[in-house]
């Protein structure tokens, strides 16, 4: 008995390299290069263009890591060949964001600026001064460096103001008259 997620293949697109060797699984693509190594129990195969991976019967907690397995392996193989973006909006009058250095320049109403630099492998970018992209090939760190910039100060439930992900519908509250 295996895990459902974890028996789907995962395909390997055109331009990306894999490489598997025991329990290392290296991707190499356009956006660079990942590794991960896969939990004990559970095994991976290079199947034509798809990765196959495995896990042993016998072992109760090797089956829960099928699928976690499976998942980690086609995140690192999208970021290695697309990347990860996530796109944030500032909503609110006087709020705004500029590009300073490969950092970026928030004014949030406080009476300070605050700066935020890019971790290391995440670019941020600003088609205008209301909207932050942050890309990177890290799954898992475009999505924290986006919740740290979003924590900044997040959207209030009255007017809605703050940083908010692209789409993300914020739940408005009736104000004092709203009876």
């Amino acid at each position: 008995m295996a895990s459902h997620i974890g028996k789907l293949p995962v395909a390997v697109p055109a331009g990306v390299e894999v490489n598997i060797e025991g329990q290392d699984f290296k991707a190499k693509g356009p956006q660079g290069s990942d590794s991960y190594t896969i939990p004990e129990g559970v095994t991976a195969r290079v199947d034509g263009s798809e990765i196959v991976l495995e896990a042993a019967d016998d072992l109760r907690p090797t089956r829960a890591k099928h699928g976690l397995a499976r998942a980690m392996v086609a995140s690192l193989v999208k970021g290695v060949h697309e990347g990860y973006v996530k796109n944030l909006e500032i909503v609110g009058t006087g709020y705004r964001a500029q590009m300073k250095g490969k950092g970026i320049e928030f004014s949030l109403g406080y009476s300070h600026t605050i700066t935020v630099n890019p971790p290391e492998g995440i670019t941020f970018e600003l088609p205008d001064a209301n909207h932050v992209s942050v890309k990177g090939m890290d799954k898992q760190q475009v999505g924290q460096a986006a919740a740290n910039i979003r924590k900044l100060r997040a959207p209030e439930p009255y007017k809605g103001k703050g940083i908010k992900y692209a789409d993300e519908h914020i739940i408005r509250k009736a104000g004092k008259a709203g009876k």
